[in-house]
Order: structure tokens, then C-alpha cells, then sequence
């Protein structure tokens, strides 16, 4: 989610995982199996599947799950088929939101994310509605206190796009996704970083603060949609207040 401190997401975020740990398991499985289906299960060859098995063992996802869930995504084990779908739509106050789902019922999964939308204020738009004002990248993300100098030499060197110090002391790495993105992430922790944050998102190109009763609307409609179990990720350009 949008923010002024990328550090404080980051927490928040992991915190949230920590406390929803089964349905962060089943998402995990969802995209494991997507990325050995798409790309085959050698993570070697398999950049997304790479980094799908990195964000399933940071969060302690046992080895047996990860395991089953690649071998369901390469047909060595019977499974549920799952498309990925994306759906674009406008929160309280008109800000953008993108809402990424892996689905065996496309039909289910829109009805409750309109349902979602509505109940709170915000409306489903059209496939393209929103998508140009956010950029599909890798981001990487590192802890206040890192050598901005290093990690700039080491991440640029290794093909990052672009290196950002947040206000707030953390660092900021964009790469182009998959590929790019695990190539900066192994090598910045081979240069001794620990990387706090490393995956594929849809990043906003601007960001828009939302305060008052838009934004108590605005954090009920993410809260919904993140409870969603066809939901994987949701992406905002909106700036929420500190709760």
C-alpha cells in the first residue's frame, strides 16, 4: 500500500501476514503453482517461481507446501486450475486501486470484489481504467540505516533502474520485474544487505492523500478486499493516515 514511509509498510505489511499466516500460505501456494506452471519448477530457470519459494520461506511457509505446490503447478500433482485476473476501480475520493486475483471462478471473484467496491464507496471500472497511472515493476526494499552510496553502486551496477532514499531512511530499489529483480536482490544480499522487502508490483505513479471519512471508507474497502480468499495482492496510489 501507498505510503509516506515505505520502512513503516513494510512493518505493517508483516505484521498483517503474521497475523493472517493460513490465508497467506494458501495465497503463496496459489502463485507458486502459477509460476511452475508457466515457467516449469526449476527455480533456477524460473525467475517468478524464485522469488514466489524466497517470499514463502520469509514467512516460514514449510518446505512440504512449497514442494506440493510445484508439483501441482507442473501436472506431478492433481490440482485446481487458476487463471490470474486483474481488476481496476476507483476508491473514496476517486483514487486508484488495482486488485491482482488468482481465480478458479472468474465469476465468483468479480462479483465480490464489485461487491467490495460498492459497499464502500468505490466503483469497479473497465480493464484499463486505472493501469496506465501505475508501472509493473520489481521493487526491493531495505531498512533504515543501509550505505546509500553502496547499495546505489552495487544495485546499479547489477541493473537496477533506479534507487530511492525514502524520508524516512529506508531504501528504495526499482528493477524491471522477475529477471532484473532477483538478479539486484542476490546481489545486493551477496554484498551483505539483508533485503527486507522484494517482489512484482504495481507501482503508482502519484500518490494522493486521502484523510477523514474518505479515508475510514478508503481502509474498510482494502481491509474487504484483502479478506477476499481470491485476492493475492491490492495496490493503491492512496496515502492513508497512520492508524
Amino acid at each position: 500500500m501507498a505510503g509516506h514511509s515505505k520502512w513503516a509498510n513494510i512493518q505493517h505489511r508483516k505484521g498483517r501476514q503474521d497475523e493472517k499466516r493460513g490465508r497467506i500460505f494458501s495465497r503463496l501456494a496459489r502463485e507458486i503453482t502459477v509460476a511452475a506452471k508457466l515457467g516449469g519448477g526449476d527455480p533456477a530457470f524460473n525467475p517468478r517461481l524464485r522469488l514466489a519459494i524466497d517470499k514463502a520461506k520469509s514467512v516460514n511457509m514449510p518446505s512440504d507446501n512449497i514442494e506440493r505446490a510445484i508439483k501441482k503447478g507442473t501436472g506431478e500433482l492433481e490440482g485446481v486450475s487458476y487463471e490470474t485476473v486483474r481488476y481496476e476501480g476507483y476508491g473514496p475520493g476517486g483514487v486508484p486501486i488495482i486488485v491482482e486475483c488468482m481465480t478458479d471462478n472468474k465469476t465468483r471473484t468479480v462479483a465480490e470484489v464489485r461487491h467490495a467496491f460498492s459497499k464502500h464507496g468505490g466503483n469497479l471500472g473497465s480493464e484499463g481504467s486505472v493501469a496506465f497511472q501505475f508501472k509493473h515493476c520489481g521493487q526491493i526494499v531495505l531498512a533504515p540505516g543501509a550505505d546509500e552510496d553502496r547499495v546505489m553502486e552495487v544495485a546499479l551496477e547489477a541493473g537496477a533502474e533506479d534507487v530511492i532514499t525514502q524520508e524516512d531512511g529506508s531504501i528504495e530499489v526499482i528493477t524491471a520485474p522477475y529477471n532484473d529483480l532477483t538478479t539486484v536482490k542476490e546481489a545486493l544480499e551477496r554484498a551483505g544487505f539483508k533485503v527486507e522487502f522484494a517482489e512484482t508490483v504495481m507501482k503508482p505513479l502519484n500518490e494522493t492523500e486521502v484523510a477523514g471519512e474518505d479515508a475510514v471508507k478508503f481502509r474498510k474497502l482494502l481491509d474487504m478486499l484483502d479478506n477476499l480468499d481470491d485476492v493475492q495482492e491490492v495496490y493503491t496510489a492512496a496515502i492513508l493516515p497512520d492508524e
